[in-house]
């Protein structure tokens, strides 16, 4: 972008061009070509709603994820603040370093620092009562975010904070106020999920007159993390305090021989917060480096050496640069809002999974030991029930071979640290939370190999895999194996355990096949059929069974409760989810016009909101559908299978318009570390892979007007819609390299070697192409 001015800066595409009459908070603006990509970028597109995205710095996929909090303090209003900021609030109470995008559970926030000039106080206080605690009251129309740079004018505290990133660094510069003592609060009690006794134990240790070091070890969401820090001040500070300030404790620190109270150097406890006092910095900034790590002091203290100068303007053009890099690998062509509404869905895909390692290579494993990565970096953060669906898929198409490489890597590497010898299920800080059901890094790695992706052990991949299918405690895998089915007096959550093991045992014997390895393959191909174990042919509906072989009674297909038979989900979301075998289901439901009669009965539903509303995962409503949640994310497309891809077409138009919009509350629900995103961009570009593993991508129909794909391997593929215009809603006919394409799939190799995809764009629905079953999206039984 070129040099801006500060009512520039602040454009807020959700709320129109708002001035920011902050001009020094700014410092050097960022030099950039015209039309640059992070232009089209709105990082606040939800952090409304339910989105739980963050706005604050970072780079792609980095370790440090550095944002403003807003959140209430007590773990049972924890889920509106997952990731810490939240639109709707008008006060921060701090910059922490590690953040959730998208999550539907809380937890990080560590690291909390927030300047002030004047007086401090050491508890937050209430956000109804300003100057009750050091929380500071801000406006939008004083807030400025873009991909790796944050900036805010705290109007309490009287200071201007701006905020970038490097991978493993966040960069601070604060401007106080003129003539105040520039001071700093940190608060190591903090995170974004508080409960009594989450702290296990802390400590802050002085390094000198300008660097901090210190630990956390925590009983969260992943029981047993430790985190690591080291804080390096760019002048420094005159007067310190340590202080414990957990209830009942005396005050633990020491001081060197000589020295007072306020010059202690070390404190231990449960409740800890530091005081750095810089005196009057006569208008000069005062910037903060924080690093973090999961091995150990020293390891975040070396992290620092990745970001070696106090250039804060040279390390925003840095970030500024890497997202550039990343959002190239899709150019857009659309009408706003839609390009800022695809590019940003394209950065939120780009936040995780995160680095979780050191600059040496170290990194915490799931058995909670410290190992050595060797060939690759290692990442955590694998939201994987969500991820698995479209965000890894897409992946392979806008990243780096290595990169993706590095994903199934980490995977492997934590299987083989796992105490129970799996893969990770739901995993963050390379620590596992047992979140969410199936087996979901097999899809992950099984999608990798079937594509080509090279840079991993097939083998020792495989051999991970089939440990995590055959792990008999796990979810009730060992009734599964033995009965062709989860039963519900057994184990909760059956139905949805089964359909997804079912799936997951369907991308395990694809890989297998590949590999030569028919046994395996034959074996869980056949465990693949297992669905239909719990398909009731005189409902129509996916049910759970119980153990003695009938169906569970009463049953009513809207009834979704946390432990019930689905997960987070009904009947009519989780019935349709067997993507490796759409015309298996086809056939379950009398042929093409059941199926089309079935979906159409999901979406045109009339549901009364109080239906779900105890359940706060299933949102975005359309009828039965619900776009909030990933179970029905793939539903839309399922009329490819039944030979009418024009209903694909008007339904995925439905979705577009009122599940997304460039605003804050503009995602349906939980972002999911990127899903919900990724299901827009595949979306905008027309085709989604129903069926990871499948090679193949069902085509619905575009909502730009061109995009081109800058793939891993140098070759653009091109997506162009002729008569691009919002009357004309139905694909008219398709073409694949000037060819007709008389089929509602593409194949990923097509993609992969470039070309030109062209959609002719029409008014009225084309009901004849893409009918005959010879034109169909993969199923593992025959049409």
């Amino acid at each position: 972008m070129a040099v801006r001015s500060p009512s520039q800066l602040c454009r807020r595409a959700c709320a129109g061009a708002v001035v920011l009459a902050l001009a020094a908070l700014h410092g050097a603006a960022v030099q950039a070509a015209p039309g640059a990509r992070t232009d089209d970028v709105n990082v606040f597109i939800g952090t409304g709603g339910d989105g739980h995205t963050f706005p604050g710095a970072t780079r792609p996929f980095g370790m440090i994820q550095l944002s403003p909090d807003t959140q209430v303090r007590h773990f049972r209003q924890s889920y509106p603040w997952a990731a810490g900021y939240r639109y709707e609030d008008d006060s921060i109470l701090g910059f922490s370093h590690t953040h959730f995008s998208g999550a539907g559970h809380s937890d990080l926030g560590d690291v909390l620092l927030m300047p002030a000039s004047g007086e401090i106080k050491l508890d937050p206080g209430y956000p109804e009562r300003p100057f009750s605690g050091y929380r500071s009251r801000f406006s939008h129309a004083e807030e400025h975010a873009e991909p790796g740079y944050y900036a805010v004018k705290l109007r309490d505290n009287a200071v201007d904070v701006e905020l970038t990133a490097s991978e493993r660094v966040g960069l601070h510069r604060y401007r106080y106020k003129a003539g105040s003592a520039a001071k700093v609060l940190f608060d190591l009690r903090s995170s974004i999920y508080d409960y009594p006794g989450k702290n296990l134990w802390s400590r802050v240790r002085m390094r000198g007159a300008d660097t901090v070091t210190g630990m956390r070890e925590t009983r969260g969401w992943a029981p047993g993390r430790q985190l690591y820090f080291a804080i390096r001040f760019s002048r420094p500070f005159a007067t310190h305090q340590l202080l414990n300030r957990e209830e009942g404790v005396e005050y633990k620190g020491f001081a060197p021989p000589g020295k007072t109270a306020s010059d202690k150097v070390q404190v231990e406890g449960k409740a800890l917060e530091a005081l750095f006092d810089f005196g009057d910095l006569r208008d000069a900034p005062l910037l903060v480096k924080v690093a973090v790590s999961a091995v150990s002091e020293d390891g975040a203290l070396a992290n620092l050496d990745e970001m070696p100068g106090w250039d804060f303007d040279a390390e925003r053009r840095r970030a500024h640069d890497a997202w550039e890099g990343a959002l190239g690998a899709v150019e857009i062509e659309a009408p706003q809002p839609m390009k800022r509404m695809v590019t940003t869905s394209l950065y939120h895909s780009m936040l995780a999974p995160s680095l979780f390692m050191d600059r040496d290579g170290r990194y915490r494993g799931p058995d909670n030991a410290v190992h050595q990565a060797e060939g690759f970096r290692f990442h955590s953060t694998f939201s994987l029930w969500d991820t698995y669906r479209a965000l890894h898929p897409l992946l392979t198409l806008i990243q780096p071979a290595q990169r993706n490489a590095d994903f199934v890597r980490s995977l492997v590497a934590s299987q083989q640290a796992s105490p129970y010898g799996i893969l990770p299920v739901w995993q963050f800080a390379g620590l596992e939370t047992w979140c969410m059901i199936g087996y979901h890094a097999v899809p992950v790695i099984a999608d990798a190999y079937m594509k080509g992706l090279p840079g991993f052990d097939a083998e020792e991949a495989l051999k991970a895999m089939t440990a995590s299918a055959d792990y008999g405690p796990y979810g009730g895998l060992e009734h599964y194996m033995k009965l062709g089915y989860v039963p519900i007096d057994l184990e909760p959550e059956a139905a949805s355990k089964t359909v997804e093991y079912a799936f997951d045992d369907w991308t395990i014997a694809r890989m297998a096949e590949k590999m030569g390895k028919k046994a395996v393959a034959a074996k869980y191909y056949a465990r693949a059929k297992n669905w239909r174990n719990v398909f009731d042919r005189a409902t129509g509906f996916v049910r759970a069974r119980k153990s003695s072989g009938e169906f569970r009674t009463p049953f009513d297909p809207t009834q979704s409760n946390f432990g019930s038979d689905y997960t987070e989900g009904s009947a009519w979301q989780y019935s349709w989810y067997m993507p490796h075998d759409n015309a298996g289901l086809v056939g379950m439901l009398g042929g093409d016009a059941g199926l089309v009669a079935k979906i159409d009965q999901v979406f045109d539903a009339r549901v009364d909101p109080a239906v779900y509303a105890h359940m706060e995962d299933i949102s975005g409503l359309i009828g039965h559908y619900a776009h909030g949640n990933e179970p029905s994310h793939h539903v839309a497309y399922l009329y490819d299978y039944a030979g009418a891809p024009y209903k694909t077409q008007a339904r995925l138009a439905q979705i577009v318009s009122s599940q997304y919009r460039d605003a804050p509350d503009g995602l349906a629900g939980n972002d999911d570390l990127g899903q919900t995103s990724a299901w827009l961009a595949f979306t905008a570009l027309g085709f989604y892979p129903v069926a990871p593993g499948s090679n193949e991508y069902a085509i619905g129909r575009p909502f730009v007007q061109r995009a081109a794909l800058n793939l891993p391997n140098g070759k653009r593929f091109i997506i162009r819609a002729e008569h691009f215009d919002p009357s004309n809603g139905y694909v008219g006919a398709v073409r694949l390299n000037g060819q007709p394409l008389a089929r509602s799939f593409l194949r990923h190799d097509e993609i992969m070697a470039g070309g030109e995809l062209v959609f002719t764009m029409q008014a009225a629905p084309d009901t004849a192409w893409g009918k005959d079953k010879s034109a169909r999206p993969y199923s593992m039984t025959a049409y």
